[in-house]
């Protein structure tokens, strides 16, 4: 069975793949340089810190003596990641070796924000009657809803139906691989739209979100003005109300686009329109495995194959049914059973068995989650065995050839398949063979020749 691998990557990925003349031109945004600092590792995080006020190269072998001697793979790591971001530049000299500076840019712009701060491009509206804003619990409970209702658009659009609500922007980054268009019929999942649902939500954020800066231009959006606003936008706070009229065209088009996925929220007011930051923008900048803490999980497996999830999710639910057997539902659960059928299904839409497991045991309920391991070794083994059934099996196009006039032509075309190493099975006493569909013409040809 063919994997399709989906890469959320994060924005420092993004970053380092930017043309060089556009990474430094956002280091000229202080907080573009934080965001980035912020991201690197912490070994990274070291050598710029101790090199932010030396004005000279610094020598590599120096730069060696700053780690321990089981440091080394770490040391080489964030090494090659500065150069990657253009942060540092490495120079080589003859005589005395290789050495590092940094990038005048991003170290000037960087002094200045630790000693003085900086300043954002807007302030937060004043407080006041005509500005209702949600407490942060309602805010989060919005952008969980907003999420949720964007996945099960993606879900149910693999049942035929079409998506509404949703912009240009995000159906172009569905169709970039999570979704396909057939002819007139509706839009359908794809195997990489089967696997995407079963990525946690921040993996989900980020391959969202690298796809939206990948296709920026076919927007007549430049990738780098982007990626300083969405990264400006996690400087924000979370809970407090923006002025809308801060922002250019495409800065508010983007912000219509986020609002559908629950990065930020929109209100109008009589006079005053405004965007109020949620957690997930506000975490944007943030690392892919900073921002991966583990959420309580809601999934009990048993031995028997059968699995409670503790939810009121219909996005859940519906998740649970890629890979499962809904059984029956109450108000807070949700009964499913893992079955031979089940499974099979999910794997001719193209989930592994590998991503089941990992969606299990990232969920497991706190009582279950604790336990080594979290999910039954029976059920796991079973679920990888039943995969294997699948690909014990091996679809090859063939064509059957019989009725041959006389032996030596039968074994003149064995001997011609083999030479083209189409053969695939011979009876030698009823005279019969099975040649790949590729080497048909051939062996057609070849017969022809033969019957002369």
């Amino acid at each position: 069975m063919p994997q399709v691998k989906i890469i959320a990557k994060n924005f420092m990925d993004m970053v380092a793949s930017l043309p060089a003349i556009k990474l430094d031109k956002l280091y000229n945004n202080v907080f573009i340089c934080e965001a980035i600092l912020r991201s690197l590792p912490p070994l990274a995080k070291k050598y710029v810190l101790q090199m932010l006020y030396i004005d000279v190269p610094v020598p590599a072998t120096m730069m060696e003596e700053w780690v321990l001697a089981d440091g080394t793979s770490k040391h080489r790591v964030a090494i090659d990641r500065l150069i990657q971001l253009r942060i540092f530049s490495e120079i080589s000299d003859r005589k005395r070796g290789t050495s590092y500076s940094l990038n005048p840019t991003f170290q000037n712009n960087l002094q200045k924000h630790i000693i003085s701060g900086g300043v954002l491009p807007r302030e937060p509206m004043n407080s006041d009657n005509a500005i209702k804003l949600p407490s942060l619990q309602e805010l989060e409970t919005y952008a969980l809803k907003q999420w949720e209702c964007f996945l099960l658009q993606l879900i149910n659009s693999g049942q035929g139906e079409k998506l509404t609500g949703i912009s240009s922007s995000m159906m172009k980054i569905f169709q970039r691989g999570l979704l396909s268009q057939r002819d007139k019929d509706g839009p359908r999942l794809t195997e990489s739209g089967f696997q995407f649902l079963l990525m946690d939500t921040n993996a989900q954020l980020w391959y969202i979100i690298r796809e939206y800066i990948l296709n920026a231009e076919e927007r007549d959006v430049d990738p780098a003005d982007l990626i300083s606003f969405l990264l400006e936008l996690s400087f924000h706070v979370t809970g407090q109300a923006y002025n809308l009229n801060t922002l250019t065209e495409v800065q508010n088009n983007t912000l219509k686009d986020l609002a559908d996925l629950g990065l930020v929220k929109l209100q109008q007011g009589r006079k005053d329109s405004w965007f109020i930051p949620t957690k997930l923008a506000t975490n944007l900048s943030v690392s892919l495995a900073d921002s991966s803490a583990r959420k309580e999980g809601f999934v009990v497996m048993e031995t028997n194959f059968r699995m409670y999830a503790y939810s009121t999710s219909k996005l859940q639910c519906e998740i649970l049914r890629l890979f499962a057997r809904i059984e029956y539902q109450l108000p807070n659960l949700i009964a499913c059973a893992i079955t031979k059928e089940s499974l099979y299904n999910a794997f001719d839409n193209g989930i592994t068995s590998d991503q089941i497991i990992t969606f299990l045991q990232q969920n497991s309920h706190p009582r279950c989650a604790d336990r080594v391991p979290s999910i039954p070794e029976n059920v796991t083994d079973q679920i990888r065995l039943w995969e294997t059934d699948l690909q014990r099996i091996e679809m090859t196009q063939a064509h059957f050839y019989d009725e041959f006039p006389s032996k030596d032509v039968f074994e003149a075309a064995c001997d011609f398949a083999r030479e083209w190493r189409g053969l695939l099975w011979e009876d030698s006493k009823r005279m019969r063979l099975v040649v790949k569909s590729e080497v048909h013409n051939q062996m057609r040809e070849f017969l022809h020749t033969q019957s002369k």
